[in-house]
């Protein structure tokens, strides 16, 4: 999938003339060399050298902010205002791309604020940096949108596509505006396995089924019916300090304390376990409860998987000393 990713990152220094890379703390973008230069977590993980010229800023956290505004709600123009700041000094204006997830998915499934993305595309605009997002972990129906930046309307100039694109098979596909789209040319997109029959086939039939089953709106349904049962949890764990959800990307933040949010680590890995014992097998990620069920998943089996979570969460309360 990482392949995407770095043709993604050719087309933008091909149709710029640039060199330079924006990207955000804590985003995953993969695990080659370019890749992991746009990720801070998995570059300490995989390599402590990044590429030259990679440059990464925070990125909005509603539930954390950086910046506020006076009655302490997060404030997105500061976050713009911090970029502009950044590139006058930090950089010799080379930036071909702004590369960023939709939503963060290793992060703990962190949804950005409805203005963030439209805001970002403007100040992209302005100041002649190309956008692009990968959408590798939230493509094709994973939130309830073919493709994630939808439920802003944003379009962006390039976007990695995989993992749902072809239901599990080994295939990705890298889109690119019109404008832009003669750059393929001058980067020789390629690889040994490029346009590999059964993975054509098996991305066409995940689309079909996607279609033929309305499995868009199916995705975001579960969502908020997951969105609904997290609340109600919220309101009965004090170690929950925040839930979220687009579609069937899930995330339960677990803290020491609501008012100070200090992450609360050894409870997701005692979650992580009770939940397994009882029959539920997810990939834990800190302190935060990450979930991306299947989009074909019923509501039924949703809500039990949620059942079995509330049970591990009030177990590992008791042996925590809440409650």
């Amino acid at each position: 999938m990482t392949a995407a990713v770095e043709a993604g990152m050719r087309v933008l220094r091909a149709a710029t003339g640039h060199n330079e890379m924006l990207s955000c703390y804590a985003d995953f973008h993969g695990k080659t060399y370019g890749a992991v230069s746009l990720a801070q977590i998995r570059s300490q993980v995989y390599g402590r050298v990044r590429a030259p010229g990679s440059h990464m800023v925070p990125r909005p956290d509603a539930y954390r902010p950086l910046w506020t505004n006076d009655d302490g709600i997060l404030d997105t123009d500061q976050y713009l205002a911090f970029y502009d700041e950044y590139l006058e000094k930090a950089t010799v204006g080379d930036v071909a791309g702004f590369v960023l997830e939709p939503i963060q998915g290793w992060a703990g499934s962190v949804v950005p604020p409805d203005d963030f993305f439209p805001k970002l595309r403007k100040f992209c605009d302005q100041r002649r940096i190309l956008l692009m997002a990968d959408e590798v972990l939230t493509a094709w129906g994973r939130t309830g949108k073919w493709l994630c930046m939808e439920h802003w309307d944003v379009v962006p100039d390039v976007v990695a596509i995989g993992k749902g694109f072809g239901n599990g098979f080994p295939v990705t596909c890298v889109a690119v505006r019109e404008p832009y789209a003669e750059s393929f040319e001058k980067i020789s997109a390629s690889s040994s396995y490029g346009g590999n029959p059964m993975a054509c086939a098996a991305a066409l039939a995940s689309t079909e089924v996607i279609q033929q089953e309305n499995l868009l709106e199916h995705a975001a349904s579960l969502g908020q019916i997951a969105q609904k049962r997290m609340e109600q949890m919220k309101a009965e764990h004090p170690i929950i300090g925040d839930v979220r959800a687009k579609g069937c990307l899930m995330g339960i933040e677990l803290v020491k304390d609501r008012r100070t949010k200090e992450p609360l680590a050894e409870a997701g890995e005692k979650v992580y376990r009770k939940a397994f014992r009882r029959g539920l097998a997810w990939i834990p990620a800190g302190h935060i409860l990450r979930m991306s069920p299947p989009i074909v998943m019923d509501d039924e089996t949703l809500l039990r998987g949620l059942d079995i979570i509330d049970e591990a969460l009030g177990e590992t309360e008791k042996d925590l000393g809440y409650g």
